[in-house]
């Protein structure tokens, strides 16, 4: 209703109107004009009458009447409603403090503008704009920061991946660090660029670490470790900082040579290569060489220390039994001299194939055991006759007689 009567009012007035808001009340000859025969616009107390009216009955409010009734009432209406106007924009202003924080975040109140408390995920209220505002923060998201490269790791930024190693060596690295927010007001006050600060950090970890280590190590089996000591720097710097920040990964993305040197780096690769494969089978020739020889240096010294222990024994042996042979031979000269004699000429005779016989009292013809004496002889008298005759071998005759007579000559000995 209200509306329809703004634009009621908005077609009775006319801009070019010359007479428009003036208030005469009369006519040139005193009458009071008729608005229902008058073309011309309404009088502006009558318009302000009018929405008074009206504004009160849409309140609820009694209203004057066209001849200015009493004015007592209107204005009671009128209190009315500016109250109520007033209740719905106060109700309207409260109810704009309450918001939703979503699983996984945490608001952040401001009371004119300076923390306050953090709200847990649900729905929160806080005292309207401007006494208090809040803001919004995911701290379950996992944040990553590039260090090196943009994007993609072919993407190169030069300066911040090349760094200087310990041995004076220059290397291209391009790492990512991954990290999530564990204190809300921590991310917003603490810091005024938070990820340029967390990148910053980063690359500050990793010259320090880079920079105390060896470029082998860090080419290659050094990799992990490297990862780690960033993380764990970066973490104590930044909670120096107050950052709310918690350091959760740290990728190595690639650990190389700049390109400059990338050839030569290659080539000196391979001859470190060659060497070491060339230390290994030297390595592996003396593994095979080495115990080889100590095995038959340690033989040859088993073997002359038992040399040696068999001439040792074998010399005391023989010097007991001159000392034993020594003592009979003091008790008896002549029959241990004879006995030494004929133990001599057994052992001569025992490995000869000629045999001495006495054929002074016995048959000339006797038999000999040949196939014993067959195995001392060579082949090509193997075959001889089996028996042999006793004149044939005058030498073996003279040799049994002279042995007879030293057995003779020893009995008398022994009998005297």
């Amino acid at each position: 209703m209200f509306v329809s009567y703004l634009k009621k009012i908005s077609v009775m007035l006319s801009v070019n109107d010359p007479k428009w808001g003036r208030g005469s009340g009369n006519d040139n000859n005193g009458h009071q004009p008729n608005h229902a025969t008058s073309n011309g616009p309404p009088d502006l107390d009558e318009l302000w009458t009018n929405f008074n009216r009206k504004l009160n009955s849409l309140l609820g409010g009694k209203g004057s009447g066209p001849s200015g009734g009493p004015a007592s009432a209107g204005s009671s209406g009128a209190a009315k409603g500016v109250w109520f106007i007033a209740a719905i924009i106060i109700f309207l202003w409260l109810v704009s403090g309450f918001f939703v924080v979503q699983e996984g975040q945490t608001g952040v109140v401001l009371t004119f503008g300076k923390y306050s408390h953090d709200t847990p995920s649900g729905f929160n209220w806080r005292a309207p704009y401007p006494i208090q505002s809040n803001e919004i923060v995911n701290i379950s998201q996992v944040r990553t920061v590039e260090v090196g490269y943009l994007s993609n790791v072919k993407n190169k930024q030069p300066k911040e991946a090349l760094m200087l190693t310990d041995d004076e060596n220059i290397i291209d690295i391009q790492f990512a660090v991954q990290y999530k927010l564990k204190s809300a007001s921590n991310w917003i006050f603490s810091n005024r660029e938070q990820e340029r600060t967390v990148k910053q950090v980063a690359e500050t970890a990793i010259r320090e670490v880079v920079g105390r280590s060896k470029m082998d190590f860090v080419l290659y089996e050094g990799r992990e470790k490297v990862a780690l000591d960033v993380a764990q720097l970066m973490q104590q710097i930044l909670d120096r900082y107050n950052s709310g920040v918690q350091v959760t990964n740290v990728t190595m993305q690639g650990v190389q040579p700049p390109e400059q040197v990338q050839v030569a780096f290659d080539d000196a690769v391979k001859a470190g290569q060659d060497r070491e494969r060339q230390k290994n089978e030297g390595q592996a020739y003396a593994n095979d060489v080495i115990p080889k020889a100590r095995g038959a240096a340690a033989r040859l010294k088993e073997e002359s220390q038992a040399y040696q222990a068999r001439i040792v024994a074998d010399a005391e042996g023989n010097a007991a039994r001159f000392k034993q042979v020594l003592t009979e031979y003091q008790k008896a000269p002549a029959v241990t001299r004879d006995r030494m004699y004929l133990e001599t000429m057994q052992q001569i005779f025992s490995s000869t194939t000629k045999m001495m016989i006495d054929t002074k009292n016995s048959n000339n013809m006797i038999y000999l055991p040949l196939d014993k004496l067959m195995g001392q002889v060579p082949d090509s008298l193997a075959a001889a006759p089996k028996s042999i005759s006793i004149s044939a071998v005058p030498e073996l005759t003279n040799a049994n007689e002279s042995l007879k007579s030293r057995e003779n000559y020893s009995r008398d000995r022994e009998g005297r």
